[in-house]
């Protein structure tokens, strides 16, 4: 009897402990995934000790948005970090950035003032010129942001055929998508690759492939990615066979890149007809009336 005794009290403690660990899983994965949609992909850069070994500038903008952020209610953390993540700045952080913004137009404002009183401008030009800068100064940092998106996904458009074709060749293979996608993500350098490695880091903690590939669709709003992920979706719902699907975007991703060729030599003469204007037309101009208008002249004459 204290033997049995014994073991029940055994087995009700190991029982007592995976309900525990059952309990505390989940929310742990779920820390673990909210940081990684916080941060970014770790893999891009090193942590750890060189955050210690950061510049200055970047200690205090990081300092300054920290404090900036928790004055003012007008700040969305969420939307500026998926627009950071966007453009792949995976190390910014939100605050940083709003860090980076005050200190462009503060420094521009006060090297307008210590030049224009060099100068000996006047008040009005010094507060019309303060306000201009600093509107300037402010916008600088998120207009690279926006820059940096619009490049990225440009790249990632522009590799989105290659990445399909490498899933179709691995998927008729016979390898899952996942582990294709896993394949994938390490012959693509860039934009893509870093994208498809998020992904798979995202399932790994825990993230179902649907959630996974829905936050690859926001990271990389672009056409192809949207297209990409809505037929794996759908394709994975309906039962419909993945290399089928795989064939399908394939042509139709081929299909989109002819047409935004197709686009860009439709624009080229558009974009011709300001450097024909205002630098080649005048250069001719001279080249040709300059001599005969001279002529003209010594005639009149």
């Amino acid at each position: 009897m204290a033997a049995i005794f014994i073991l029940g009290i055994v087995l009700l403690g190991a029982s007592v402990v995976i309900v525990l660990r059952a309990l505390a899983g989940p929310g742990a994965a779920a820390e673990t995934v909210d940081r990684i949609g916080r941060y970014g992909f770790l893999g891009t850069g090193e942590r750890g000790d060189g955050e210690a070994r950061e510049p200055f500038v970047t200690r205090l903008a990081s300092a300054v948005g920290e404090a900036l952020a928790k004055r003012f209610t007008w700040f969305r953390e969420d939307e500026l970090r998926l627009r950071l993540l966007q453009a792949g700045m995976y190390s910014t952080t939100p605050a940083r950035l709003l860090g980076y913004q005050l200190i462009g137009a503060v420094t521009l404002v006060c090297l307008w003032v210590w030049l224009g009183a060099l100068a000996g401008y006047g008040v009005f030009a010094l507060a019309l010129g303060s306000v201009v800068l600093a509107v300037i100064g402010w916008l600088l940092p998120a207009g690279y942001v926006w820059a940096r998106r619009r490049e990225r996904y440009e790249e990632i458009e522009y590799a989105m055929p290659e990445m399909i074709d490498l899933l179709v060749v691995t998927v008729e293979a016979g390898i899952s998508l996942a582990g294709s996608m896993r394949i994938a993500s390490r012959e693509l350098t860039g934009p893509l690759g870093e994208e498809l490695r998020l992904t798979l880091q995202e399932q790994n903690l825990g993230l179902s492939p649907r959630d996974a590939l829905e936050n690859l669709a926001m990271r990389a709003d672009t056409g192809g990615m949207r297209i990409f992920v809505r037929g794996i979706i759908q394709g994975e719902t309906l039962g419909m066979s993945i290399g089928q699907v795989m064939r399908n975007l394939a042509l139709e991703m081929r299909k989109r890149r002819k047409a935004a060729a197709e686009e860009r030599a439709q624009k080229a003469p558009i974009k011709m007809i300001f450097p024909l204007v205002f630098l080649i037309f005048p250069a001719m101009f001279i080249v040709l009336l300059v001599p005969a208008l001279l002529n003209i002249a010594n005639y009149f004459k």
